[in-house]
């Protein structure tokens, strides 16, 4: 599978909405996108448990020997990522409300809503 086909269509909106979302100087929607899209590259990141027990003592030297491909995340994984990523901030938002901090439950709510936008196209 080339790199082309494994990018999901999800991922490749908020890339495309990031550049958007900064040139607009909108810092909670590039902030929610900065967030959502490291969530899905940590997804993506190698187990370290799958490399075994003293893999880096063992290891060749050199440039790209020790390269490991990262997972593959199908689309479905990547909206429920970005999924979390919205529940987590709603979920924060009802507590920073609880506290009466209505700033930063604002700010929450927006984020929420920036990423929300995107999953439902």
């Amino acid at each position: 599978m080339s790199e082309q086909e494994s990018v999901s269509p999800l991922r490749e909106r908020l890339r495309a909405a990031l550049p958007a979302a900064m040139k607009a100087r909108d810092r909670v929607a590039a902030a929610a996108l900065r967030s959502a899209l490291a969530a899905v590259d940590n997804a993506e990141a190698v187990d370290p448990a799958t490399l075994g027990a003293g893999a880096v003592k063992t290891s060749a030297v050199g440039l790209g020997v020790a390269e490991v491909r990262r997972r593959e995340l199908a689309e479905s994984d990547v909206e429920r990522i970005v999924g979390t990523e919205i529940d987590e901030r709603r979920t924060a938002a009802a507590e920073y409300e609880r506290l009466g901090r209505t700033s930063r439950t604002a700010q929450l709510r927006a984020e929420a809503d920036t990423l929300a936008a995107h999953l439902t196209r």
